[in-house]
């Protein structure tokens, strides 16, 4: 392939999916695939994808996941789990998945983030998602820690952070952490689904990236499914 020629975009997308359960209170991992294909997103991330006591299991079967586009970043230390601290990546089919990495973060409580590194069509690159404390504080540190480990790893990959931030200022309190290297696409409220009042989920890119477009995807079906929207972007890596 002519790597010069390649000119790629992806739509990558961030949803809390609240553990699968709904406004209506009913556990419904379909409605949560729904609103997965509904996207249609080359790049998820998720929140709360797993439960917080016992086994950690999924809420959305690996059987289920194998009947979509999309494939694990496998990033999980126990056995029923998907992701690492309820974050999970799923990829569509076709990408390579080069490495898969649970990250743990300063926290009082279990916070952490998934890391995979991809191949498309020959390029590089780095996908992270996270899900941050509802502590000011630990938040900063928390993005410091994320900030910190690309710093360390080898090679310098367009990279994308993305997750629920928990951060209601646009670039205030702990966004004010990432530098001017970095750009934070606020695609607009997102939380609560029903009517939202909140921007807590973002998608951060590196300087390798333009954003070409972001929305909140907010459907019938996306208000009901959990207590977040998804938030998606296009984002076109710079080849020059």
């Amino acid at each position: 392939m002519n790597r010069a020629a390649f000119d790629p975009s992806f739509k990558l997308a961030s949803y809390n999916i609240h553990k699968g359960v709904g406004l209506d209170r009913r556990r419904d991992p379909e409605r949560i695939l729904s609103v997965l294909h509904e996207i249609d997103a080359d790049i998820i991330a998720l929140q709360e994808a797993d439960r917080r006591i016992g086994e950690r299991a999924s809420v959305l079967p690996r059987a289920e996941i194998d009947d979509t586009p999309w494939r694990l970043v496998e990033v999980a230390k126990r056995p029923r789990s998907i992701g690492w601290h309820g974050n999970a990546l799923l990829v569509r089919r076709e990408m390579d998945v080069v490495a898969g990495d649970p990250l743990d973060l300063p926290t009082l409580e279990p916070r952490g983030a998934a890391c995979g590194e991809l191949r498309v069509e020959g390029w590089p690159l780095r996908v992270i998602g996270t899900h941050l404390d509802l502590s000011g504080l630990r938040r900063r540190d928390q993005i410091r820690s994320l900030l910190g480990f690309v710093a360390d790893c080898a090679g310098d990959l367009p990279t994308v952070i993305m997750g629920d931030f928990n951060q209601w200022g646009l670039r205030t309190g702990a966004m004010r952490e990432f530098s001017d290297g970095w750009q934070i696409v606020t695609p607009g409220r997102s939380y609560p689904s029903r009517q939202p009042v909140a921007s807590l989920d973002r998608i951060v890119a590196s300087r390798h990236w333009r954003c070409v477009s972001a929305e909140v995807h907010h459907t019938a079906l996306s208000s009901v499914a959990s207590d977040h929207l998804p938030v998606t972007a296009r984002l076109k890596l710079l080849t020059d």
